[in-house]
């Protein structure tokens, strides 16, 4: 247990595959616990209404600040380039989560 408090926290920003087929980005230092309580319905208020979600990609970042501006960058890009981001991790299948 005192293992788990003293653990480095890593911070990541992430894109989830929302049900309806939208994509949502975030960042987080804990992707499991962040994607349960996005499928709990206690995320995002804009996956509330999408359940399931599914990871799609996610980016390790050097310090909580950088993923927030890595966040930011990411949803100023159009879908197109959002696809992209996920292909690129893994060209062999779109949907497939690039990390745990």
């Amino acid at each position: 247990m005192a293992q788990d408090l003293n653990r480095e926290r890593i911070p990541f920003t992430y894109l989830l595959r929302c049900a309806d087929g939208s994509l949502y980005c975030g960042w987080t230092c804990d992707l499991k616990r962040r994607i349960r309580a996005h499928n709990a319905g206690k995320g995002a208020k804009y996956t509330r209404s999408r359940l399931p979600v599914t990871l799609a990609w996610a980016e390790e970042q050097a310090s909580f600040t950088a993923a927030r501006k890595r966040e930011a960058q990411i949803k100023k890009m159009s879908r197109e380039r959002k696809e992209d981001l996920i292909r690129a991790r893994d060209p062999g299948n779109e949907k497939k989560p690039s990390r745990p």
